[in-house]
This record gives structure tokens, sequence and C-alpha cells, in this order.
């Protein structure tokens, strides 16, 4: 090939190579995709050979207005989107306080709500306080009472429990709780309560005759109410409210209060009438066995208590006052009380009938 060939065919080629690259931007490819269905069909315009120039002159470049339309589309944010936008604004919008709030916060200078503390909240409960000034005397006899309960007390009642069928251990119960009954109507007397004390002594004639000497209750199945009552708490609606705490040796806890009435009430127990030795220290030790085999409810109880002398002493210092204040309160309150509040049958303390006689003392 000449030098003049070759030099054409050098600066032809590449002109060559730039037409065909426009027309193949241009022109429609075969392997396009189809236009969807329902689209408006669009007419590409064919381009002819004789054309190539014009064409070349009509290929978009950067910053041409048809292709910023182009960006704009695909970058277009679609309706669902929009509404959602608008969706998420309203809602800033309703949890944002508003203009009348704001004012109305300034007028008034409310404080804002704090659920830890509400003064609309009524006052917490308060326990009462145990006047308990011998607590170091006291805590010395709760510690030999409850060793010797741990000794000899609990391990007999457990042996009773165990031999005793149940039905007989409730006969006995019925029995010990029937002889209380007159002690129970003279104090119900004593403190102004004359229906009480008829109630009492309907109990004792009912259960000593149908009940076979109070074995049965057939009392409870008249609906004749369940209630006892002693000196120590007469002493109390006499006027002597406030008492100080005291544990006795072998007796548990008491007040002075009720270490007085103890000695009221010891001369007319029915037990300690009975002359025979023998028959009346095998009574009073099963009254005990009995009254152990009661307590066992609130054993488990105890064993969790982190001090077990404040446990004892609070809860009997308050179902004391309950006995002994308990009708008047409910007089000004609610009187629709359950039933475990209105008999009096829970944590029953040593009685008076197995305080022991004197030797040469007179028994009535």
């Amino acid at each position: 090939m000449t030098r003049p060939a070759a030099f054409r065919a050098t600066f032809c080629l590449p002109l060559v190579l730039a037409l065909a690259a426009c027309a193949s931007h241009s022109g429609v490819r075969d392997d396009a995709p189809p236009p969807p269905v329902g689209a408006a069909e669009t007419v590409q315009p064919v381009v002819q050979p004789q054309a190539l120039d014009a064409s070349a002159s009509a290929t978009p470049q950067v910053g041409d207005a048809s292709a910023a339309d182009a960006v704009a589309d695909d970058l277009a944010v679609p309706a669902a989107d929009t509404d959602a936008t608008a969706a998420v604004d309203g809602q800033a919008e309703t949890t944002a306080p508003t203009q009348a709030e704001l004012d109305y916060a300034a007028l008034y200078g409310e404080p804002p709500y704090n659920p830890v503390y509400d003064a609309t909240l009524p006052a917490p409960a308060q326990l009462p306080n145990s006047y308990d000034p011998w607590e170091g005397l006291n805590r010395r006899v709760h510690t030999f009472n409850n060793a010797v309960d741990r000794a000899i007390a609990k391990p007999l009642a457990k042996a009773y429990v165990k031999v005793v069928p149940r039905p007989v251990r409730l006969g006995v119960s019925n029995f010990f709780h029937n002889l209380g009954q007159p002690v129970s109507a003279l104090n119900a007397l004593l403190q102004g309560k004359p229906k009480q004390a008829a109630q009492s002594l309907g109990r004792f004639a009912l259960n000593s005759t149908l009940g076979i000497g109070g074995i049965f209750d057939p009392a409870s199945d008249a609906k004749l109410p369940n209630k006892s009552e002693d000196f120590g708490q007469t002493l109390g609606v006499w006027g002597w409210k406030t008492s100080r705490y005291v544990e006795l040796p072998l007796f548990g806890p008491r007040t002075v209060r009720d270490t007085f009435g103890l000695v009221g009430d010891g001369q007319l127990s029915p037990i300690r009438q009975v002359e025979d030795d023998k028959t009346r220290v095998f009574l009073q030790g099963l009254q005990l066995v009995d009254v152990r085999t009661q307590l066992f409810a609130v054993d488990s109880m105890r064993a969790g208590a982190v001090d077990d002398y404040s446990l004892v002493r609070d809860a009997w210092l308050q179902r004391r006052n309950y006995q002994i204040f308990g009708d008047r309160e409910r007089k000004t309150e609610d009187d629709a009380l359950p039933d475990y509040l209105r008999e009096d049958n829970g944590n029953p303390t040593v009685p008076v009938d197995v305080m022991p006689i004197i030797p040469g003392a007179p028994t009535n």
C-alpha cells in the first residue's frame, strides 16, 4: 500500500468507528425488553445511513434538558412513600405538646406528674409501735421459751398429731374451749356486752348437753358466734389501754395488764377447781399439747423471720388490740369483716387453765 493510501486508511478508521457507535446508540436494539402493558407506545427514529451527521448532532449531551428530566424521574419519590412520610410527620406533631397545653401549664403552673410520688394517693399504712421497754429481759425469756418448745412442747405435739386421729383432736379442742365459755360470758357482761354474754352461755349449755360435754359443737350449727373474753380484755375496756409488753416464762407473750388478768381469771378456771391432782395435771397437759398443735400453722412463718422475737411480739400485740378495741372500731367503720376476724381461734396463747396451783393455796 502506498503512503497516501495508508495515511487515508489511518485517518478514516477512527471516523468510521465513531459513526458506528453513534448509530448503535440511536438505533433500536433487537434484545431490548418489550414495553409494559398499557404503556404508551413510543416510536424510535430510524437512523438512515445518509443521515449519520444529523443523528450524531442529535445525541444528548451532558447538561441537556431531556437527560435532566430522566434523572429526575428516576429519583422521584413514589406516592406511597410520600404518604408514609406525611404520616410520620403528623405523628410527630401529635406527640409534641400543643401551644394551648404550653400556655395552660404556664398560666396555672402545674408540676409534671411524678409516678413515684403522687400527692393524691392515700398515706401508707403505719404499724403501731410496740411498747416494749423491757426488751432486753424479754428477749432472754423468749430464748428460754423457744428452747423449751423445741425440746418438749413441739415433739409432744407432733407425736400427738401422729397418734391421735383428727376427729378426736377436734373433739378435745371443742371440749376445752367449751369449758371457758362461763368465764367468757362473765367478762362480756363486765364489758357491757349483754348480748354476747347470753350467746356464750347459750353455747355452753347447748354444747354441754347436745354436744356431749362439749366434744361436739352444735352451737356453731345454731349460728351462735364463737367469741371469748378474758379479764385482761375487760381491764382494757375499762381504760387500761396501753400496757408494756412482757414475755412470761412458759406462758409466752403478755402485757402487764394481761398478767393481772390471768390472776383474775384463774380464780374461775374450771380445770383448776378439780381437786384430784393427777386428773388436773393430765387435763392441763393435754390442753397445752392441744394449744401447741394449733400453732403449727405459724411455725413456717416464724422459721423464715429475720427477728423471731419482734415477729411474735408485734403479731401478738396487734391481735390483742383487735380483741380489745375491735368491736368499738367496727361500729364506726365497715362492719363487713371476714369470718376469721370475727372468730377468736387464731394464734391461741397458753390458757389460764394450765396455771399451776401453789401448794396449800385455796382452789375456790
